[in-house]
């Protein structure tokens, strides 16, 4: 296997309708320039952009349809600068890891990819627990601190200091994470 890199935007296709989406959105703001520079980086590189969303219980919905549903909604400027395009890959979860469940561990054995860099939201829930999922599966992991949304600052700064100090995590700035294609 070699050293193929995977950029995994997590929960960004979002309407914004939820419980904390109040404390969400203005750390969104923030981070969305980062994320938006790592996704633009990824394309330019090779490098596998992959989406890892939430489903809101919607069952029978695929891609598409939340995209749809997210760009409707009032906070479709959040979604619009980071919408998937047609070379991005798309894995539904219905859970807080992006692994449990999912067929996102056999997508990436698929492409070869040893290393992700996680973005998205939320540091201290979803970024977390997607982190110490791909550490037990000895992947490679890398988490800018400014590519990433929190709802409780407090907790998110904990996060990372747990993702790097328990788990290995490469933190670093969105400008000063690798992003590679190939061996």
């Amino acid at each position: 296997m070699h050293d193929d890199t995977a950029l995994i935007v997590i929960d960004m296709i979002n309407t914004y309708d939820h419980e904390d989406a109040e404390l969400l959105v203005p750390s969104v703001r923030e981070a969305l320039p980062a994320v938006r520079k790592l996704v633009t980086r990824a394309r330019k590189a090779g490098v596998e952009v992959i989406c890892v969303n939430d489903n809101f219980g919607r069952w029978r919905s695929h891609h598409d349809e939340l995209l749809d549903m997210a760009l409707r909604s009032p906070h479709a400027d959040l979604v619009e600068p980071i919408r998937p395009d047609e070379d991005s890959l798309f894995v539904v979860k219905a859970r807080h890891s992006i692994f449990y469940q999912t067929p996102l561990e056999y997508l990436l054995g698929q492409r070869g990819i040893s290393r992700t860099v996680l973005c998205g939201q939320v540091t201290e829930q979803c970024v977390l627990y997607s982190a110490l999922d791909a550490h037990i599966r000895h992947l490679t992991v890398a988490v800018p601190y400014d590519a990433v949304a929190h709802i409780h600052r407090d907790l998110a700064d904990a996060a990372l200091r747990m993702m790097e100090r328990n788990m290995g995590v490469e933190i670093c700035s969105a400008d000063e994470v690798r992003l590679q294609h190939g061996p």
